[in-house]
């Protein structure tokens, strides 16, 4: 547990500073039919709804006094108006569902309680779906943040919540392990395959675990092959771990980007004796259907990785219809914005910032997903993903007293807004073992796994 806050201030050090003092121009209405919107519903009610939702917007710092946990009934009310517009969309009602959408603008703010602004959100993410994406208003509902905005947001959120972090430093023990294990043979190199590197916020934690073992005459090399979206994205993440990998004189770093692929795996050469893993975090769920995750596994297999790490979000796949996804979402998040109640107060600007760009995006494009279950995160529960990667010739393996006792400590050190804690083990993020000590979980006040 050593080094533990300067690893997660070693880890922001990626940040870079964009300025976000920008204006965003007001979108001016359009013209449209009624037709091009949704059939059967008039033009006036759409048009009705839509007002609602600007009167909504415009409602800044005004909060109102419904509390989270549903004392007086109102938290409640929204969510009972979410169920019901969902269920109408769902059962095709459209009238019904664009009545109890109004109604919920009416009741939500991006400047309430958790549970207004997470309603909020998904109200807007059922509204796009009354849409057709030709609609200038579908594009208005579900403009996304720019590419700074959505960073920016991204590190705010890895500042103050355990979540990412939970997630990359417990994966970074295991492979720190991994690597200790075969020392002796590897000739001090360690190559880490990330299926999804994202901003690489994961990685300067563990060069400076690489570096404390190092010495001088003694280096340590470490090579990581990422795999991104975009050229662009994999420049930019390459840029930013070199530029940190350089404070470190006795690690030799190399990094290497590649596009996501059906191929890219194969295409991956091994030095002989360096210790390989593959680290998959929240990536394996992105997949769009089985074959590929299959055809993923297959691969990493024939690489034949001294560890794999897997980090997902849990959740029940089955059955995927539209009414189920939209409940297991609404649990999340839920959650989520539940938990930043224990680290930013309401009206901090960077809490408004992680909602609107980050956590709010995610839930307006879980919403407006169509129905094909191709276009679905596959959200599965951690027993399910145990018996996929068991068919594909992997066995689990146990994590080392240290990883729980770092995940652990790292909780406790990470809630520092709320004076007043729930007591027990029901309040704030909590991490415990699951499948006889082959997997941590991270938990929303004991009630929802979140991550395993």
């Amino acid at each position: 547990m050593e080094g533990l806050e300067d690893e997660r201030r070693l880890s922001l050090g990626l940040a870079i500073v964009i300025d976000s003092g920008r204006k965003m121009k007001r979108k001016r209405k359009e013209v449209f039919r009624a037709s091009e919107i949704v059939n059967g519903v008039s033009e006036g009610k759409i048009l009705s709804l839509l007002e609602t939702r600007e009167m909504m917007l415009k409602k800044e710092n005004k909060r109102k006094e419904a509390n989270n946990n549903g004392e007086d009934g109102k938290g409640l009310h929204l969510i009972h108006l979410l169920l019901v517009s969902a269920t109408s969309l769902d059962e095709n009602k459209i009238e019904s569902a664009v009545e109890n959408l109004k109604e919920l603008y009416q009741d939500v703010s991006l400047n309430g309680d958790s549970v207004q602004r997470v309603a909020a959100y998904f109200a807007d993410g059922l509204a796009a779906r009354l849409l057709t994406r030709r609609s200038p208003f579908h594009e208005m509902i579900m403009k996304e943040p720019t590419p700074e905005d959505e960073f920016l947001a991204y590190i705010e959120l890895y500042k103050v919540s355990p979540y990412y972090q939970f997630a990359h430093f417990t994966a970074n023990q295991a492979i720190m392990e991994a690597f200790e294990r075969e020392e002796k043979d590897n000739n001090r190199a360690l190559h880490v395959i990330d299926l999804d590197i994202a901003y690489g916020f994961q990685w300067p934690s563990l060069m400076q675990s690489l570096s404390d073992k190092a010495t001088t005459g003694n280096r340590v090399s470490l090579l990581i092959t990422g795999f991104g979206r975009t050229l662009e994205h994999l420049e930019e993440t390459k840029a930013r771990l070199v530029s940190f990998a350089k404070t470190f004189r006795n690690l030799n770093f190399e990094f290497e980007g590649k596009l996501r692929s059906c191929s890219g795996l194969r295409s991956i050469t091994k030095k002989k004796n360096e210790t390989v893993v593959v680290n998959s975090v929240f990536y394996l769920n992105s997949l769009h259907n089985f074959t590929h995750i299959s055809e993923t596994l297959k691969s990493i297999h024939i690489l034949n990785p001294s560890i794999v790490v897997l980090v997902e979000q849990e959740g029940g796949r089955s059955p995927r219809t539209f009414l189920s996804r939209f409940m297991e979402f609404l649990h999340y998040y839920a959650a989520m914005f539940d938990s930043l109640d224990d680290f930013l107060p309401l009206d901090n600007p960077q809490r408004l910032q992680i909602e609107k760009n980050h956590l709010g995006k995610e839930i307006k494009r879980l919403m407006d997903l169509d129905d094909d279950e191709s276009n679905s995160p596959k959200y599965e529960r951690m027993e399910t993903w145990k018996g996929r990667f068991e068919n594909h010739g992997f066995s689990g393996m146990n994590l080392s007293s240290k990883s729980i006792i770092q995940a652990k400590l790292l909780l406790k050190i990470s809630s520092h807004y709320c004076p007043i804690q729930f007591g027990g083990e029901n309040g704030g993020f909590c991490a415990f073992e699951r499948e006889e000590g082959n997997a941590i979980s991270l938990a929303w006040q004991d009630k929802y796994p979140l991550m395993s």
